[in-house]
């Protein structure tokens, strides 16, 4: 079984205008509201793909249980702890343009209580999955160690952790190597202290990450696909055009196709090829962490994956 980890979920509401006038009064030509955070975008794309998904996190108010209907409706099964706080809503407003501005909420505030609760529910949890997935931000109230901790968890009973996140929840949860990491140029910077301007850069900070204990770290390039770290091998994903809608939640995709390859124990090329092809099925449609089985397949056999010795 898969497991997700969302602990700053949020409603995505997403507003259609035709475009957008500071200081003016817009009329919305369509509202979206769907369960979000980059957690339960991995669930809906592993869920689609198939897998048995189960989703935790932490979960309040009206919000929450909004969030908790549409998990039901998405066939995932909810261990999220309740908490008193109100879950975030973010707000993305769209223009005929395509031009996408964003409004983030922080998301509450996480009392020890709270946090302590859903221990006991991962606890659990770990005693029955093969993969967790943690992704997004910590809410106000979790330590930037959060993730350290929960990945010595999940590693003293064996299962495979896998982290997306950044900042100091990344940097402080290095020395417990994860077994799959995707950085960014800029959490690549961060990380290394160094530039990561270039592809032998990106390569330098790659293999570092892999002494480090690692055994998968993917860099993306955007449109120009990524570069996956495995043992002694580099894995060069490259990408065919597609005509993208809305790319947001592509990384989350990826994420959630590199858990499913590797549950159904894919090579290390086949599981790059699969990941990417989620990524850039997610960027074909117009929802947010959502994918086509069938452009999925499409572009299995459309991608191409270099490989390098390190």
């Amino acid at each position: 079984m898969i497991t997700t980890i969302t602990f700053n979920p949020a409603i995505d509401k997403r507003y259609y205008v035709n475009k957008i006038s500071l200081g003016e009064v817009q009329r919305v030509l369509e509202v979206e509201n769907t369960a979000g955070g980059k957690g339960l975008n991995v669930s809906r794309v592993a869920s689609l793909l198939g897998e048995k998904v189960t989703a935790t996190g932490l979960l309040g108010g009206a919000n929450g249980d909004f969030i908790t209907k549409e998990l039901i409706k998405m066939d995932i099964e909810n261990k999220f702890q309740r908490i008193s706080g109100e879950t975030r809503t973010c707000l993305a407003i769209i223009d005929d343009d395509k031009n996408q501005t964003e409004l983030l909420e922080s998301g509450p505030e996480i009392s020890y209580e709270e946090f302590t609760s859903w221990m006991a529910i991962y606890e659990e949890l770990l005693d029955i999955t093969d993969i967790i997935v943690a992704s997004g931000s910590l809410p106000k109230g979790l330590a930037d160690d959060t993730y350290n901790i929960i990945i010595k968890e999940a590693k003293a009973k064996g299962a495979k952790f896998f982290l997306d996140t950044s900042g100091q929840a990344l940097i402080k949860s290095l020395d417990s190597a994860p077994y799959f990491i995707k950085p960014n140029t800029d959490e690549i910077k961060l990380i290394t202290n160094k530039e990561s301007n270039s592809r032998e850069d990106i390569i330098q900070a790659i293999k570092y990450l892999l002494s480090k204990g690692i055994e998968i770290v993917t860099v993306s390039l955007g449109k120009g696909g990524s570069i996956t770290g495995h043992g002694e091998k580099l894995y060069e994903a490259v990408i065919p055009e597609v005509q993208a809608v809305n790319s947001v939640g592509s990384g989350d995709s990826f994420t959630g196709g590199m858990a499913v390859a590797i549950k159904r124990g894919m090579i290390m090329e086949d599981a790059v090829k699969f990941a990417s092809a989620c990524g850039t099925a997610n960027a074909m449609e117009k929802q947010t962490g959502f994918i086509s089985q069938e452009n999925v397949d499409s572009l299995f056999e459309r991608i191409q994956v270099n490989i390098l010795d390190i």
